[in-house]
């Protein structure tokens, strides 16, 4: 069974959020353990988990593809625009997490 759009808006949004902040406190936990500077390999975590945060939102990049095919081929552009808002909740997400690590690190993440 499909979840409907706002559930699905929601979801990868807080993916995003968790998958970013998650990941980059995991990080930073074993940069600990191996003797890094902590909240440097923080910043450098998250700015490069960013663009896997998204992708893990919205679900891999098969699914989308096929739905901008569906919307560019059979003209249902509402099911474009659907994507397309579902990748900004996904980025919206990545961007708070990479906002507040950065409030935490005092480091320029964004």
């Amino acid at each position: 069974m499909s979840e409907g759009f706002f559930p699905a808006f929601f979801n990868s949004y807080f993916i995003a959020f968790g998958v970013m902040l998650g990941g980059t406190l995991i990080g930073g936990l074993a940069s600990f353990i191996t003797g890094e500077p902590l909240l440097t390999e923080i910043s450098k975590i998250a700015r490069g988990l960013r663009i896997w945060a998204i992708i893990a939102a919205i679900g891999g990049t098969f699914d989308t593809v096929y739905s901008f095919e569906k919307g560019f081929l059979e003209s249902e552009t509402m099911v474009l625009f659907k994507q397309l808002l579902l990748i900004l909740s996904a980025m919206g997400g990545a961007k708070t997490a990479a906002l507040i690590i950065s409030w935490i690190t005092q480091e320029n993440v964004l």
